[in-house]
Protein backbone atom coordinates (compact mmCIF):
# COMPACT_ATOMS: atom_id res chain seq x y z
CA UNK A 1 0.00 0.00 0.00
CA UNK A 2 1.26 3.46 -0.91
CA UNK A 3 1.60 5.93 2.00
CA UNK A 4 -0.54 9.07 1.53
CA UNK A 5 -0.90 12.20 3.65
CA UNK A 6 -4.03 12.64 5.78
CA UNK A 7 -6.03 14.80 3.31
CA UNK A 8 -5.25 12.39 0.47
CA UNK A 9 -6.30 9.42 2.58
CA UNK A 10 -9.66 11.06 3.25
CA UNK A 11 -10.13 11.59 -0.46
CA UNK A 12 -9.04 8.05 -1.30
CA UNK A 13 -11.53 6.63 1.20
CA UNK A 14 -14.29 7.98 -1.02
CA UNK A 15 -12.99 6.48 -4.24
CA UNK A 16 -11.22 3.32 -3.02
CA UNK A 17 -7.50 2.71 -2.59
CA UNK A 18 -7.28 -0.33 -4.83
CA UNK A 19 -8.83 1.35 -7.88
CA UNK A 20 -6.66 4.43 -7.63
CA UNK A 21 -3.46 2.50 -7.02
CA UNK A 22 -4.25 0.27 -9.99
CA UNK A 23 -4.32 3.28 -12.33
CA UNK A 24 -1.09 4.63 -10.77
CA UNK A 25 -2.14 7.95 -9.29
CA UNK A 26 -0.23 10.89 -10.71
CA UNK A 27 0.16 14.05 -8.55
CA UNK A 28 -1.92 16.02 -11.12
CA UNK A 29 -4.67 13.44 -10.83
CA UNK A 30 -4.73 14.06 -7.09
CA UNK A 31 -4.98 17.81 -7.69
CA UNK A 32 -7.85 17.39 -10.12
CA UNK A 33 -9.73 15.11 -7.70
CA UNK A 34 -9.10 17.56 -4.85
CA UNK A 35 -10.51 20.42 -6.94
CA UNK A 36 -13.55 18.28 -7.72
CA UNK A 37 -14.02 17.48 -4.04
CA UNK A 38 -13.76 21.16 -3.10
CA UNK A 39 -15.63 22.71 -6.01
CA UNK A 40 -17.79 25.74 -5.38
CA UNK A 41 -20.95 25.13 -3.40
CA UNK A 42 -24.11 25.30 -5.51
CA UNK A 43 -27.02 26.78 -3.57
CA UNK A 44 -30.61 27.05 -4.73
CA UNK A 45 -32.57 29.85 -3.00
CA UNK A 46 -36.36 30.11 -3.26
CA UNK A 47 -38.33 33.18 -2.21
CA UNK A 48 -42.06 33.30 -1.60
CA UNK A 49 -43.06 36.88 -2.28
CA UNK A 50 -41.76 39.89 -4.19
CA UNK A 51 -41.17 41.72 -0.92
CA UNK A 52 -38.64 39.05 0.10
CA UNK A 53 -36.90 38.96 -3.29
CA UNK A 54 -35.13 42.27 -2.68
CA UNK A 55 -33.28 40.99 0.39
CA UNK A 56 -32.61 37.47 -0.84
CA UNK A 57 -31.10 39.00 -3.96
CA UNK A 58 -28.68 40.91 -1.72
CA UNK A 59 -27.93 37.67 0.10
CA UNK A 60 -27.29 35.89 -3.21
CA UNK A 61 -24.79 38.55 -4.30
CA UNK A 62 -23.00 38.30 -0.97
CA UNK A 63 -22.79 34.51 -1.34
CA UNK A 64 -21.33 34.85 -4.82
CA UNK A 65 -18.51 36.95 -3.34
CA UNK A 66 -17.76 33.90 -1.18
CA UNK A 67 -17.48 31.78 -4.36
CA UNK A 68 -20.90 30.16 -3.96
CA UNK A 69 -22.84 29.49 -7.16
CA UNK A 70 -26.41 30.68 -6.55
CA UNK A 71 -29.69 30.25 -8.35
CA UNK A 72 -32.50 32.49 -7.02
CA UNK A 73 -36.08 31.53 -7.98
CA UNK A 74 -39.68 32.23 -7.01
CA UNK A 75 -41.00 29.09 -5.35
CA UNK A 76 -44.41 29.00 -7.05
CA UNK A 77 -42.81 29.19 -10.49
CA UNK A 78 -41.42 25.70 -9.93
CA UNK A 79 -43.52 23.99 -7.29
CA UNK A 80 -47.26 24.03 -6.68
CA UNK A 81 -50.05 21.95 -5.17
CA UNK A 82 -53.32 22.12 -3.27
CA UNK A 83 -54.76 24.67 -2.40
CA UNK A 84 -53.68 26.36 -5.66
CA UNK A 85 -56.57 28.01 -7.52
CA UNK A 86 -55.69 25.98 -10.64
CA UNK A 87 -56.77 22.38 -10.20
CA UNK A 88 -54.07 21.09 -12.59
CA UNK A 89 -51.44 22.39 -10.18
CA UNK A 90 -52.68 19.89 -7.58
CA UNK A 91 -51.43 16.96 -9.65
CA UNK A 92 -48.37 18.22 -11.55
CA UNK A 93 -46.97 20.68 -9.06
CA UNK A 94 -43.38 19.40 -8.97
CA UNK A 95 -42.64 18.83 -12.69
CA UNK A 96 -40.71 22.09 -13.19
CA UNK A 97 -39.02 21.60 -9.83
CA UNK A 98 -37.60 18.23 -10.88
CA UNK A 99 -36.40 19.65 -14.22
CA UNK A 100 -34.60 22.49 -12.46
CA UNK A 101 -32.94 20.12 -9.99
CA UNK A 102 -31.66 17.98 -12.86
CA UNK A 103 -30.25 21.03 -14.64
CA UNK A 104 -28.75 22.97 -11.72
CA UNK A 105 -27.80 20.05 -9.43
CA UNK A 106 -27.71 22.06 -6.17
CA UNK A 107 -25.71 20.90 -3.14
CA UNK A 108 -28.25 22.55 -0.82
CA UNK A 109 -31.57 24.39 -0.96
CA UNK A 110 -32.55 27.44 1.10
CA UNK A 111 -36.25 28.37 1.29
CA UNK A 112 -37.92 31.31 3.02
CA UNK A 113 -41.32 29.77 3.69
CA UNK A 114 -42.96 26.46 4.52
CA UNK A 115 -44.81 25.63 1.30
CA UNK A 116 -44.84 23.04 -1.49
CA UNK A 117 -41.37 24.04 -2.73
CA UNK A 118 -39.84 23.22 0.65
CA UNK A 119 -41.77 19.95 0.78
CA UNK A 120 -40.60 18.89 -2.68
CA UNK A 121 -37.07 19.93 -1.78
CA UNK A 122 -37.05 17.76 1.34
CA UNK A 123 -38.45 14.79 -0.59
CA UNK A 124 -35.69 15.20 -3.20
CA UNK A 125 -33.12 14.26 -0.56
CA UNK A 126 -31.12 17.47 -1.05
CA UNK A 127 -30.16 19.20 2.24
CA UNK A 128 -32.94 21.73 2.80
CA UNK A 129 -32.68 24.72 5.13
CA UNK A 130 -35.83 26.62 6.09
CA UNK A 131 -35.60 30.30 6.97
CA UNK A 132 -38.09 31.11 9.71
CA UNK A 133 -38.88 34.83 9.74
CA UNK A 134 -41.77 34.89 12.18
CA UNK A 135 -43.42 33.11 15.10
CA UNK A 136 -45.23 30.63 12.88
CA UNK A 137 -47.24 29.02 15.68
CA UNK A 138 -48.64 32.30 16.98
CA UNK A 139 -49.46 33.38 13.44
CA UNK A 140 -51.30 30.10 12.88
CA UNK A 141 -53.23 30.54 16.14
CA UNK A 142 -54.40 34.02 15.19
CA UNK A 143 -55.16 32.91 11.63
CA UNK A 144 -57.50 30.20 12.89
CA UNK A 145 -59.06 32.53 15.45
CA UNK A 146 -59.69 35.50 13.15
CA UNK A 147 -59.87 34.09 9.61
CA UNK A 148 -61.41 30.64 10.01
CA UNK A 149 -64.96 31.87 9.67
CA UNK A 150 -66.06 29.46 6.95
CA UNK A 151 -65.41 25.85 6.01
CA UNK A 152 -63.29 26.57 2.91
CA UNK A 153 -60.98 28.97 4.77
CA UNK A 154 -60.60 26.53 7.66
CA UNK A 155 -59.73 23.75 5.22
CA UNK A 156 -57.05 25.88 3.54
CA UNK A 157 -55.56 26.92 6.90
CA UNK A 158 -55.55 23.30 8.10
CA UNK A 159 -53.88 21.99 4.95
CA UNK A 160 -51.21 24.70 4.88
CA UNK A 161 -50.51 24.04 8.53
CA UNK A 162 -50.04 20.34 7.79
CA UNK A 163 -47.51 21.18 5.04
CA UNK A 164 -45.66 23.59 7.33
CA UNK A 165 -45.36 21.08 10.16
CA UNK A 166 -44.12 18.41 7.75
CA UNK A 167 -41.48 20.86 6.51
CA UNK A 168 -40.39 21.75 10.04
CA UNK A 169 -40.16 18.11 11.09
CA UNK A 170 -38.16 16.89 8.10
CA UNK A 171 -35.96 19.80 7.02
CA UNK A 172 -32.22 19.45 7.39
CA UNK A 173 -32.30 22.47 9.71
CA UNK A 174 -34.55 25.38 10.64
CA UNK A 175 -32.84 28.77 10.60
CA UNK A 176 -34.75 31.33 12.72
CA UNK A 177 -33.78 34.97 12.33
CA UNK A 178 -33.22 35.72 16.04
CA UNK A 179 -32.19 33.79 19.14
CA UNK A 180 -35.61 34.31 20.72
CA UNK A 181 -37.21 32.42 17.84
CA UNK A 182 -34.66 29.62 18.07
CA UNK A 183 -35.93 28.96 21.60
CA UNK A 184 -39.49 28.84 20.23
CA UNK A 185 -38.46 26.29 17.58
CA UNK A 186 -36.86 24.10 20.25
CA UNK A 187 -40.12 24.11 22.22
CA UNK A 188 -41.91 22.56 19.23
CA UNK A 189 -39.06 20.49 17.75
CA UNK A 190 -36.49 19.88 20.51
CA UNK A 191 -34.46 17.46 18.37
CA UNK A 192 -34.42 19.53 15.18
CA UNK A 193 -31.21 21.16 13.96
CA UNK A 194 -31.21 24.95 14.22
CA UNK A 195 -28.92 27.90 13.62
CA UNK A 196 -29.67 31.60 13.91
CA UNK A 197 -29.68 33.43 10.57
CA UNK A 198 -29.38 37.14 11.37
CA UNK A 199 -30.70 38.61 8.14
CA UNK A 200 -28.34 41.19 6.69
CA UNK A 201 -28.88 44.59 5.16
CA UNK A 202 -26.93 46.65 2.64
CA UNK A 203 -26.18 49.86 4.51
CA UNK A 204 -25.10 51.65 1.31
CA UNK A 205 -28.74 51.78 0.19
CA UNK A 206 -29.83 53.73 3.28
CA UNK A 207 -28.34 57.14 2.72
CA UNK A 208 -29.47 60.70 3.39
CA UNK A 209 -31.88 62.04 0.78
CA UNK A 210 -34.44 64.82 0.36
CA UNK A 211 -37.31 64.94 2.83
CA UNK A 212 -41.06 64.56 2.51
CA UNK A 213 -43.31 67.35 3.70
CA UNK A 214 -44.42 66.26 7.16
CA UNK A 215 -45.58 68.19 10.19
CA UNK A 216 -43.12 68.27 13.06
CA UNK A 217 -42.36 67.04 15.61
CA UNK A 218 -43.34 63.67 14.23
CA UNK A 219 -43.11 59.96 14.87
CA UNK A 220 -43.03 57.49 11.98
CA UNK A 221 -44.23 53.89 11.94
CA UNK A 222 -43.51 51.47 9.10
CA UNK A 223 -45.25 48.13 9.59
CA UNK A 224 -47.91 46.04 7.91
CA UNK A 225 -51.08 44.70 9.52
CA UNK A 226 -51.26 41.10 8.38
CA UNK A 227 -51.95 39.21 11.60
CA UNK A 228 -53.87 40.40 14.60
CA UNK A 229 -51.53 39.17 17.32
CA UNK A 230 -48.97 41.67 16.10
CA UNK A 231 -51.23 44.47 14.87
CA UNK A 232 -53.58 44.85 17.84
CA UNK A 233 -50.83 46.56 19.85
CA UNK A 234 -51.27 49.66 17.65
CA UNK A 235 -54.53 50.33 19.51
CA UNK A 236 -52.43 51.54 22.46
CA UNK A 237 -51.73 54.65 20.37
CA UNK A 238 -55.22 55.97 21.10
CA UNK A 239 -54.08 57.15 24.52
CA UNK A 240 -50.73 58.33 23.15
CA UNK A 241 -52.38 60.46 20.46
CA UNK A 242 -54.67 61.97 23.07
CA UNK A 243 -51.85 62.83 25.51
CA UNK A 244 -49.44 64.15 22.81
CA UNK A 245 -51.73 66.33 20.65
CA UNK A 246 -48.80 68.38 19.27
CA UNK A 247 -46.86 65.33 18.07
CA UNK A 248 -47.81 64.03 14.63
CA UNK A 249 -47.90 60.29 13.95
CA UNK A 250 -47.55 58.89 10.43
CA UNK A 251 -48.22 55.23 9.70
CA UNK A 252 -46.82 53.58 6.56
CA UNK A 253 -48.15 50.11 5.83
CA UNK A 254 -51.27 48.13 4.98
CA UNK A 255 -52.79 44.68 5.40
CA UNK A 256 -55.99 42.82 6.13
CA UNK A 257 -56.28 44.36 9.60
CA UNK A 258 -55.33 47.94 8.72
CA UNK A 259 -58.92 49.21 8.69
CA UNK A 260 -59.53 47.91 12.21
CA UNK A 261 -56.71 50.18 13.37
CA UNK A 262 -57.47 53.15 11.12
CA UNK A 263 -61.09 53.38 12.22
CA UNK A 264 -59.87 53.87 15.80
CA UNK A 265 -57.00 56.28 15.12
CA UNK A 266 -58.28 58.43 12.26
CA UNK A 267 -60.44 60.38 14.71
CA UNK A 268 -57.29 62.10 15.99
CA UNK A 269 -56.04 65.14 14.06
CA UNK A 270 -52.41 64.23 14.77
CA UNK A 271 -52.64 60.82 13.07
CA UNK A 272 -52.29 60.14 9.36
CA UNK A 273 -52.22 56.86 7.46
CA UNK A 274 -50.04 56.94 4.32
CA UNK A 275 -50.65 53.39 3.09
CA UNK A 276 -47.77 51.53 1.50
CA UNK A 277 -44.87 53.49 0.03
CA UNK A 278 -42.66 52.39 -2.87
CA UNK A 279 -39.72 50.39 -1.57
CA UNK A 280 -36.96 51.32 -0.98
CA UNK A 281 -36.84 54.88 -2.37
CA UNK A 282 -40.03 56.32 -0.86
CA UNK A 283 -39.52 54.45 2.41
CA UNK A 284 -36.02 55.95 2.57
CA UNK A 285 -37.46 59.45 2.04
CA UNK A 286 -40.03 58.83 4.77
CA UNK A 287 -37.42 57.65 7.28
CA UNK A 288 -35.24 60.64 6.40
CA UNK A 289 -38.15 62.96 7.24
CA UNK A 290 -39.29 61.73 10.64
CA UNK A 291 -37.91 62.69 14.05
CA UNK A 292 -38.43 59.36 15.82
CA UNK A 293 -39.14 55.86 14.53
CA UNK A 294 -41.58 53.70 16.51
CA UNK A 295 -42.30 49.99 16.27
CA UNK A 296 -45.48 49.34 18.23
CA UNK A 297 -46.13 45.63 18.00
CA UNK A 298 -47.54 42.62 19.80
CA UNK A 299 -44.93 40.35 18.27
CA UNK A 300 -41.90 40.98 16.08
CA UNK A 301 -38.75 39.03 15.53
CA UNK A 302 -36.26 40.88 13.33
CA UNK A 303 -38.16 43.81 11.88
CA UNK A 304 -36.38 45.10 8.80
CA UNK A 305 -37.61 48.66 9.18
CA UNK A 306 -36.10 48.81 12.68
CA UNK A 307 -32.73 48.18 11.03
CA UNK A 308 -33.45 50.64 8.22
CA UNK A 309 -34.52 53.41 10.59
CA UNK A 310 -31.31 53.04 12.59
CA UNK A 311 -29.22 53.13 9.40
CA UNK A 312 -30.99 56.41 8.62
CA UNK A 313 -29.68 57.62 12.00
CA UNK A 314 -33.08 57.90 13.66
CA UNK A 315 -33.56 57.25 17.38
CA UNK A 316 -36.00 54.39 17.80
CA UNK A 317 -38.52 53.03 20.26
CA UNK A 318 -39.82 49.46 20.06
CA UNK A 319 -42.16 47.28 22.07
CA UNK A 320 -40.11 44.85 24.15
CA UNK A 321 -41.47 41.63 22.62
CA UNK A 322 -39.99 38.80 20.59
CA UNK A 323 -36.61 39.59 19.14
CA UNK A 324 -36.74 43.39 19.06
CA UNK A 325 -34.13 43.66 21.83
CA UNK A 326 -31.70 41.84 19.49
CA UNK A 327 -32.15 44.43 16.71
CA UNK A 328 -31.48 47.54 18.81
CA UNK A 329 -29.63 48.45 22.00
CA UNK A 330 -31.88 49.75 24.76
CA UNK A 331 -30.84 53.20 26.05
CA UNK A 332 -28.07 53.39 23.42
CA UNK A 333 -29.77 53.36 20.00
CA UNK A 334 -33.23 54.05 21.37
CA UNK A 335 -35.67 52.76 23.98
CA UNK A 336 -37.56 49.53 24.53
CA UNK A 337 -41.10 50.12 25.83
CA UNK A 338 -43.41 47.83 27.79
CA UNK A 339 -46.13 46.03 25.88
CA UNK A 340 -49.52 47.71 26.36
CA UNK A 341 -48.07 50.74 28.16
CA UNK A 342 -49.12 54.04 26.61
CA UNK A 343 -47.41 55.82 29.54
CA UNK A 344 -44.05 54.28 28.65
CA UNK A 345 -44.43 55.24 24.98
CA UNK A 346 -45.38 58.81 25.89
CA UNK A 347 -42.43 59.15 28.28
CA UNK A 348 -39.84 57.81 25.81
CA UNK A 349 -41.10 59.83 22.84
CA UNK A 350 -41.11 62.97 24.98
CA UNK A 351 -37.51 62.35 26.07
CA UNK A 352 -36.32 61.96 22.49
CA UNK A 353 -38.14 65.04 21.22
CA UNK A 354 -37.06 67.23 24.12
CA UNK A 355 -33.40 66.17 24.17
CA UNK A 356 -32.24 66.57 20.58
CA UNK A 357 -28.59 65.99 21.47
CA UNK A 358 -29.41 62.60 23.00
CA UNK A 359 -31.63 61.71 20.04
CA UNK A 360 -28.89 62.56 17.54
CA UNK A 361 -26.33 60.50 19.48
CA UNK A 362 -28.68 57.51 19.58
CA UNK A 363 -29.21 57.84 15.85
CA UNK A 364 -25.46 57.70 15.21
CA UNK A 365 -25.02 54.74 17.55
CA UNK A 366 -27.89 52.91 15.86
CA UNK A 367 -26.34 53.24 12.42
CA UNK A 368 -23.00 51.97 13.71
CA UNK A 369 -24.64 49.04 15.50
CA UNK A 370 -26.55 47.81 12.41
CA UNK A 371 -23.55 48.20 10.09
CA UNK A 372 -21.35 46.17 12.41
CA UNK A 373 -23.77 43.39 13.31
CA UNK A 374 -25.92 42.96 10.21
CA UNK A 375 -23.61 43.47 7.24
CA UNK A 376 -24.05 40.83 4.54
CA UNK A 377 -20.45 39.62 4.62
CA UNK A 378 -20.76 38.65 8.29
CA UNK A 379 -24.22 37.13 7.76
CA UNK A 380 -23.05 35.10 4.75
CA UNK A 381 -20.00 33.65 6.50
CA UNK A 382 -22.16 32.71 9.48
CA UNK A 383 -24.68 31.00 7.17
CA UNK A 384 -21.98 28.96 5.43
CA UNK A 385 -20.60 27.83 8.79
CA UNK A 386 -24.09 26.74 9.85
CA UNK A 387 -24.82 24.61 6.78
CA UNK A 388 -21.32 23.19 6.25
CA UNK A 389 -21.72 20.14 8.54
CA UNK A 390 -24.87 19.08 6.69
CA UNK A 391 -23.73 19.66 3.13
CA UNK A 392 -20.14 18.49 2.79
CA UNK A 393 -17.52 16.92 5.02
Amino acid sequence: MINYDHSTQLMLSKFGYRYLEKVCLHPWSLIRLDLLNNRNLKLLIAYGSWGKFFHLEEFSKALQKQNVEVKLVKDTDYSKGFPSKKIKDWFHGDKKFKEMIRDFKPDAIFVDRQAHFALHSIKSGIPTFILLRGHYWQEHFWGVKTLGGNLVTRLVIWYRHRIAEECFANATAILPIVRYLEDVVKEHYPKQNTGVFFEGIDSSKWFHTHKMELQHPCVGLVQDANWWGKTKELLVLQEVLKKLPNVHFYWVGDGQYSQKIIEKLENFDNFKWLGRLQYPDKVREFLESIDVYALITGMDLSPLTLKEAQLMEKPVIATDVGGTKEIMVDKKTGFLVREGSSEDIIEKISQLLENKQMAAKMGKEGSKFIQEKFNWELVTKNFLEIIKPYVRE
